[in-house]
């Protein structure tokens, strides 16, 4: 903190996703040169890969965001992200922008950014080329070109001028990419300046680039936990593209660090925002006096911390007297605001600083129960949702862990507008070294409290590539900045008088034990509704050709402090019909969860979408979405919100008689659901049961998506699979995205090679090779309106190379490439029938495609259409 106190770079590197940054450098420029760095990531990896489990889209986003913010307390940065969704994988920067809505909407929020934290340096992670790969890497290092200098046209995005924020002119630009991430060598003129992040830091205990992976690893959904750094230089290269300064440059073209050729130190200050130095003659003067105290500060700081005590007083309130002063001047409004933003910012550092020298601690803490602050509950017990109309507890307590006392001045909770809240505080008082203050405070949540949720969502993430923003005042933040904190003023003793003051704050937080252990942990409070409305299943998909009445469970969970019920009802389709109507729902406490099955009664069989949703009044209030935490043992936590409803795809199937299909659950999807609710006769069939299950009682068995990569136990089985394919089964395998493993277990039957080949484009059209193979005729005719409508992607992870055994069905590709044929592949081995397929059913069913059901249901019947 000290090493930031003592200068003005600022630092802001732009990415597409989560994982994508270059958390080496971040460290090394936040941690080890002070710079206050700012990670803008241009969405957040929902189109992805879930590799720990069945969570995929904007739940997937969710938890994508806590962990890049589990990494960033590694990286020492501040996050922000754009409205750009991640629609899953794009080739081009064209499809990408196309996605997007064009360059404007996501050019704004990155300049949106620019203004408001003002950095000296830009930094795209990628090139803006071909060379990236990813079509959302060429699209975020294009739109960091544009909005470097769009950022300081007040033409450009008016209304952000409108609601307050000023025009900013970063002053240099870097891309990179220009030579391989972690290259040791790169030919000169491709880059202007390199970073080591392998150096060691004494004040990590490590390298900077290893003390990043620590961070990185939180990001397990992107299979990041087992990454790795081996000591030594680790080396990323940056090229200078724009700057509103005259480069400093050596003989060969090559800077030494990101502010080469800027003044970053304090006293600057006074010459970038002062342009008439009368108008504060002595400011100048009195940033450079700041300065002198905190090199004063950090030297004394090397033997002990407290010895930098009176030092960091000193600074704290020269600091409140140069805002002052800057607030009484008639400098210009956007000097002004340059310069008190980056004033209070370093006052905020000195704030920090100081209680870290002194060891003090605030805790803010939700008492479960009224006088019950010593006693930490139980998970289950704890409160860590209030809702609208609640009271609740809130316990204060300051930890002087110093050798000095401290004078408590007043203590505050930094609560919403419209929120209550009163203290048993008896005013001002002393708190000796060693000791503790303990306040209380009671709180009311207002009727009208904004819910701990995500500002952003999309109405239908199958389609839409852009977040529509419900708060505009939260855009391009991690989350909706209504986190409850709690803030302490106090004074120090002695010789510095009673003008030294100091500030600390923290998140209002509910501490509890986890199980059975001592161990405590808390999260922060959270504002939910009074009650859950939860749909299942999210989906349903009706085959017109089979008569049945399916039913949907609709779970209804309590956070209403008072005893309370209702009635819940269905929205129905025109013609639909539920029995029952609706259930009269006794009354229940908070935690108490009820569940009610409706039996469905569909009207109309022609193929078309619909949708149901559940209903829950209450008290005059209609409850119509459910929410739930998403977290982690090693992360924060956040609530996922989503409406009580699901969408309805009515779909004709013909289904092939008696064939018995096995389904085994690799990383999670849901086409074994899906194809429950068309009435194939489908069974689970868990990994570890692979060895011992009878087999001979299924036609066709399927691996899911990703199996090799994620059930060791699919690995172990895999010869007793073949087997019983070669016996007479229909064995079908879906995409697995460890190609080099996958490869080298030789898993198929014959010599196939698994490539990362993928045809992201939904629309690209799709040649049938084999038109006269049964596959494409029973039980269902497949035609080429089969592959109309098909969401995020065609397929991934083809074959590219494969034995003459297997022949290849179909053909596709994106544009300007050539076809690829390795997408599904079939082969008879033995007396059965081995499939591979790489075409993305597992987005396809879920979203009720009629085409991709038929098919896929046509898959399970390969081998099966002999009499």
């Amino acid at each position: 903190m000290l090493r930031r106190l003592g200068t003005t770079a600022r630092l802001m590197q732009t990415t597409a996703h989560p994982d994508d940054e270059d958390g080496g450098m971040l460290t090394y420029e936040s941690r080890g040169q002070g710079a206050s760095v700012v990670l803008l990531t241009l969405n957040r990896g929902e189109g992805g890969q879930n590799k720990l489990g069945s969570g995929f889209s904007d739940g997937l986003g969710v938890l994508r965001t806590l962990e890049l913010l589990a990494a960033d307390q590694y990286y020492g940065v501040q996050q922000r992200f754009t409205r750009a969704a991640d629609f899953g994988f794009s080739k081009t920067a064209d499809e990408t922008f196309q996605k997007w809505g064009g360059h404007q909407p996501v050019l704004a929020d990155i300049v949106r950014v620019i203004r408001s934290d003002r950095p000296d340096v830009v930094v795209a992670r990628f090139s803006g080329t071909e060379r990236d790969g990813h079509g959302n890497h060429q699209a975020s290092a294009l739109l960091t070109k544009e909005a470097f200098r769009a950022a300081a046209d007040p033409k450009q995005f008016p209304e952000q001028i409108a609601h307050g924020l000023l025009p900013w002119q970063a002053r240099k630009l870097y891309l990179g990419n220009v030579c391989d991430f972690g290259a040791q060598t790169c030919p000169d003129a491709n880059w202007t300046l390199k970073i080591n992040s392998g150096v060691s830091s004494s004040d990590l205990g490590t390298s900077y680039v290893q003390f990043a992976m620590k961070g990185l690893r939180h990001q397990m959904s992107q299979g990041a936990a087992s990454w790795n750094v081996e000591p030594g230089d680790r080396f990323t290269f940056y090229k200078l593209v724009d700057s509103v300064e005259p480069p400093v440059l050596d003989k060969v073209g090559h800077e030494k660090n990101f502010f080469d050729g800027l003044q970053t130190t304090l006293p600057a200050l006074a010459d970038r925002f002062v342009t008439d130095k009368e108008t504060i003659p002595t400011l100048r003067q009195e940033l450079g006096v700041v300065q002198a105290l905190v090199a004063k500060a950090s030297s004394e700081a090397e033997s002990s911390p407290s010895r930098a005590v009176p030092t960091l007083s000193r600074i704290g309130d020269q600091m409140r007297r140069m805002i002052a002063e800057v607030r009484r001047s008639n400098l210009t409004v956007e000097n002004k605001a340059g310069l008190l933003q980056a004033l209070e910012e370093k006052l905020e550092q000195a704030q920090i600083a100081l209680s870290l020298s002194l060891d003090l601690g605030l805790d803010a803490e939700v008492s479960p129960a009224e006088g019950a602050y010593s006693r930490i509950p139980q998970e289950g017990e704890a409160r860590t949702t209030v809702s609208p109309g609640d009271e609740f507890l809130v316990t204060l307590t300051l930890h002087n862990g110093s050798s000095r006392a401290v004078h408590f001045q007043r203590a505050t909770l930094e609560l919403p507008a419209g929120w209550k809240s009163a203290s048993d505080s008896k005013g001002p008082a002393n708190v000796a070294a060693g000791a503790e203050l303990r306040l209380i405070f009671r709180v009311e949540v207002p009727q009208a409290a904004q819910f701990t949720r995500p500002y952003w969502h999309r109405d239908n993430p199958d389609v839409e590539g852009v977040n529509h923003i419900d708060n505009e005042a939260d855009a391009t933040l991690p989350f909706s900045e209504s986190h409850l904190g709690a803030r302490l003023e106090y004074s120090l003793l002695g010789n510095e008088g009673a003008t030294q003051r100091g500030e600390i704050a923290t998140l209002i937080v509910a501490p509890f034990r986890t199980g059975s252990s001592a161990g405590v942990t808390a999260r922060p409070l959270a504002v939910v509704p009074a009650f859950s409305v939860d749909l299942e299943p999210s989906t349903l998909v009706i085959n017109s050709l089979e008569a049945s009445s399916p039913s949907v469970k609709v779970a209804v969970t309590s956070n209403e402090s008072r005893s309370a019920g209702g009635v819940l009802k269905l929205e129905l389709p025109d013609g639909w019909r539920s029995e029952p109507g609706q259930f009269a729902v006794e009354s229940f406490r908070r935690g108490e969860k009820k569940e009610f099955t409706f039996t469905l009664f569909p009207s109309d069989p022609r193929e078309g979408r619909s949708a149901i949703r559940a209903v829950f009044r209450s008290a005059e209030t209609e409850y119509r979405e459910g929410y739930s935490r998403v977290t982690r043992d090693d992360l924060g936590s956040f609530y996922y919100f989503q409406p009580a409803s699901l969408r309805v795809s009515t779909v004709t199937v013909i289904l092939p008689k008696g064939v018995s299909v096995g389904y085994v659950m690799g990383a999670g999807d849901d086409i074994l659901a899906v194809l429950k609710q068309l009435g194939m006769n489908v069974r689970l069939i868990p990994a570890d049961k692979l060895e011992t299950e009878d087999l001979s009682q299924f036609g066709t068995i399927v691996l899911g998506i990703r199996a090799y990569d994620t059930q060791k136990a699919v690995v172990a089985a895999n010869k007793r699979l073949l087997d019983w394919t070669a016996a007479g089964g229909t064995l079908i395998v879906q995409y697995n995205a460890g190609a080099l493993d996958f490869n080298a277990g030789h898993f198929t039957p014959y010599p196939a090679t698994l490539s990362r080949v993928r045809v992201s484009v939904e629309e690209a059209t799709v040649e049938v090779l084999a038109p006269e193979d049964g596959l494409f005729h029973f039980p269902n005719a497949i035609a080429a309106s089969d592959f109309d409508g098909w969401v995020q992607e065609r397929g991934l992870y083809f074959m590219d190379k494969w034995d003459d055994h297997f022949q290849p069905l179909l053909s596709c590709h994106d544009p300007g490439e050539d076809g690829q044929k390795g997408g599904l592949l079939r082969a008879q081995y033995g007396k059965g029938t081995y499939i591979y397929s790489g075409y993305a059913f597992f987005r396809q069913l879920p979203a009720g495609v009629p085409g991709a059901a038929r098919l896929f249901v046509n898959l399970l019947s390969a081998g099966h259409d002999r009499p």
